[in-house]
């Protein structure tokens, strides 16, 4: 049964995938504020209706009072693609940060491009990190908040590669505050895997952290690790309890 919802979630979610991109197509080129409508209250909203009734798999958002009003750096876990759509929910306008070669996908490059995603080179050493700097400061300029993942690819529930301190140097020169963002949503959408295993995702926002009140850059890097791999820990245990076919996701 797991494979047959898997099927079909698959098939209602790039259906309504290409026909928000070909939406797009038209949009875009004469409305951001269209684009960002389309895809937070149209596009998304639908896709998740159907990954909840057709593959079982539902969203829960906690911590929303750590959702800040104003701009900010949401650093969060990566472990799946659901967390790279699921926060155009709790956090309305807010785009990311992604490596540059998935804006030259057809039509879903494109339509990163026109929402305002900011593509990054990420071996293009200190000319990149300048164009990244513009690229996010006008984003914030446009009241938006942005999303990083620290570790820059997406990691097996349970694991890390090692948090990279890259998007400090955005958060240092636009003043920007850090919040931490845990998730467990590997374990019901693993990486390349074509499985989506019912449950419930969690996606949970905790206190903001201050880069200006810590001297010690590592420092305060290895606190963010520590407390966003600590609660992810909680979630996977948490979920792991719940809906125990979804434990063979963990990762070593």
């Amino acid at each position: 049964m797991i494979y047959i919802r898997s099927f079909f979630c698959s098939l209602w979610f790039f259906t309504i995938m290409i026909i928000g991109c070909t939406i797009t197509l038209f949009v875009g080129p004469v409305s951001r504020k269209g684009t960002i409508y389309l895809w937070d209250k149209i596009v998304m909203p639908t896709i998740f209706f159907g990954i909840k009734h057709i593959a079982g798999l539902k969203l829960e958002y906690r911590g929303l009072e750590n959702v800040a009003k104003e701009p900010v750096l949401y650093a969060c876990k990566h472990e799946s693609a659901l967390e790279t759509y699921a926060f155009t929910q709790p956090v309305r306008t807010c785009t990311y940060v992604f490596k540059k070669e998935l804006l030259f996908m057809p039509f879903f490059g494109w339509t990163q491009y026109f929402y305002g995603m900011v593509p990054v080179d990420r071996k293009g050493g200190a000319k990149a990190m300048k164009n990244m700097l513009k690229g996010v400061s006008k984003i914030v300029g446009e009241g938006r908040p942005v999303v990083v993942f620290p570790e820059g690819t997406r990691c097996k529930p349970g694991t890390t590669k090692g948090y990279k301190s890259g998007f400090l140097f955005l958060a240092e020169n636009l003043e920007l505050k850090v919040v931490p963002v845990a998730v467990n949503t590997g374990l019901f959408w693993a990486k390349n895997s074509f499985l989506r295993y019912p449950g419930t995702a969690v996606i949970e926002f905790l206190p903001a952290m201050d880069v200006s009140n810590h001297v010690d850059k590592k420092a305060f890097m290895a606190e963010l690790e520590k407390v966003i791999e600590n609660k992810c820990k909680e979630l996977n245990d948490e979920a792991i309890a719940k809906y125990p076919w979804v434990k063979k996701n963990l990762g070593a």
